[in-house]
C-alpha cells in the first residue's frame, strides 16, 4: 500500500483495513474431503521499544534458538535450518526480534510440547470442532489461546481459504483487536506472542519464492527478522497485506509449503 508507514493505529485505518477486505472477493474451497480450520489475523497497535522481544525470553531469543522455518517457522530444532529451501546468502537466525513498531498483527510461536508443529510460527487458530462454523472456531481458538474475546463486532473481513498438505482447508479472519489488547498466553499451547509491523510485512524483499524438486508449485517466504515463514502463515499474511493493506487482489492458495511442513 502506498504510504503504509503514514497510517496511525486509530479509526482511520480500521476503515481502510475493513474497506479493502469488503471489496475482496473471498475464494472459498466447498468440495473437500479433508478437515477444516480457522485461524485469526488479529490488528493491534505496537511500541518498537515496549514490544522489541514480546514474551519470549530476551537471552534465547537473541540469541535465535528458537529457529528455524516450520509451517510457520521458529522451530527449536537446529536442523530445520537446512531444511529451509533457497535460503542461501538469507542472514537466518530464527528471530523476530525489533519487528514491532505501529500497527502490527499477532504472530504466535507454538509451544515445544505440541504434537504437530510444536515450536514453529502461527497465526492463532485450530480446527473447526463439530458443530460450529469456521468463524465460531476462529473465536474460540483466541480465546483458548490468547485469552482474547473478539467476535462479530471485531470483524474486519475474511481472506481466501487456503488447503494445506495436511489435508486441512484453513479459513482466515480478519480481527480488530484494539490498541493494546490483554493478551493472556495459555502456555500448554503458545510458548510467546510477538506482534509484526506492518513495515515488516511490507518489506521491500518480501516476498520470495523458491523451488523444490518435489512440486512444480513456488514455495512461498515471508522474510520476518532473521526468519522465513512459510505457508500456511505465510500465504495468509501475504494475502492481508495485499487485500486488506494494499487494497490488490492476489490468490494464494496455490503458493507451495516446504516439505518439512507436509505433515
Amino acid at each position: 500500500m502506498t504510504g503504509v508507514h503514514s497510517y496511525e493505529f486509530g479509526a482511520e485505518l480500521r476503515a481502510h483495513l475493513a474497506a479493502n477486505l469488503a471489496r475482496h472477493e473471498r475464494a472459498g474451497i466447498d468440495e473437500h474431503d479433508g478437515r477444516r480450520a480457522a485461524v485469526a489475523v488479529v490488528v493491534v497497535d505496537s511500541d518498537a521499544a515496549l514490544d522489541e522481544l514480546d514474551e519470549v525470553d530476551e537471552d534465547e531469543e537473541r540469541a535465535g534458538a528458537g529457529s528455524g522455518s516450520g509451517a510457520g517457522g521458529g522451530h527449536p530444532m537446529p536442523d530445520l535450518l537446512a531444511a529451509i529451501p533457497g535460503a542461501e546468502g538469507f542472514p537466518l537466525t530464527g528471530s523476530v526480534a525489533g519487528t514491532s513498531g505501529g500497527p502490527a498483527v499477532l504472530l504466535t510461536r507454538r509451544a515445544p510440547t505440541l504434537r504437530a508443529h510444536g515450536g514453529q510460527w502461527a497465526l492463532p487458530g485450530g480446527r473447526v470442532d463439530d458443530g460450529e462454523t469456521a468463524f465460531e472456531a476462529a473465536c474460540r481458538e483466541l480465546h483458548e489461546e490468547l485469552g482474547l474475546d473478539l467476535g462479530a463486532d471485531d470483524l474486519l473481513g475474511e481472506l481466501d481459504d487456503y488447503p494445506t498438505r495436511s489435508g486441512f482447508v484453513i479459513a482466515p479472519f480478519v480481527f480488530w483487536g484494539g490498541a493494546r489488547p490483554d493478551i493472556t498466553p495459555n502456555p500448554s499451547e503458545v510458548r510467546s506472542v510477538h506482534r509484526i509491523a506492518f513495515r515488516e510485512l511490507c518489506r521491500t524483499d518480501s516476498p520470495r519464492f523458491v523451488t523444490i524438486p518435489e512440486s512444480d508449485r513456488p514455495v512461498v517466504q515471508l522474510p520476518i527478522g532473521g526468519d522465513l515463514i512459510h505457508a500456511p502463515t505465510a500465504a495468509v499474511l501475504l494475502q492481508f497485506r495485499r487485500a486488506a493493506i494494499e487494497g490488490v487482489l492476489e490468490r494464494v492458495a496455490d503458493y507451495e509449503q516446504p516439505v518439512f511442513a507436509w505433515r
